[in-house]
């Protein structure tokens, strides 16, 4: 029963809990593209930009603990609120990861992403 229990637990978690995969949110975007103006209503909207604002705000405490602790984060962003990083750029780096790895979650590739745009010199 105790394992019934737990498993229902993790069936009812929001899906802002699981990870998404880049495979997942370009499919997600797309969809949103098709549907136009229509796109306006959807739910997926609001769940893509939850999934953005959680990665985002991971970063950035990964950064910090990592300066905190004294040690040289993974990559070196200007302070927030300072990089130029359009939707369009997330997109571009998403599309471009070949479609046999798009499995992995949004949250690596946006680390990779930084990684690569703000290298720590």
């Amino acid at each position: 029963m105790k394992k019934l229990m737990m498993i229902a637990a993790l069936v009812a978690l929001p899906a802002s809990a699981q990870a998404m995969s880049v495979a997942e949110f370009l499919a997600k975007v797309s969809g949103l593209k098709a549907k136009g103006l229509f796109a306006m209503g959807s739910p997926d909207i609001k769940l893509l930009t939850t999934e953005m604002k959680a990665v985002g705000e991971a970063y950035r405490t990964d950064i910090e603990g990592a300066r905190a602790a004294g040690r040289t984060p993974h990559s070196c962003p200007p302070p927030k609120g300072k990089a130029k990083l359009t939707s369009k750029d997330l997109l571009s780096e998403f599309e471009a990861i070949p479609a046999a790895q798009r499995g992995m979650s949004v949250k690596t590739a946006f680390y990779a992403m930084m990684r690569k745009r703000y290298p720590c010199k």
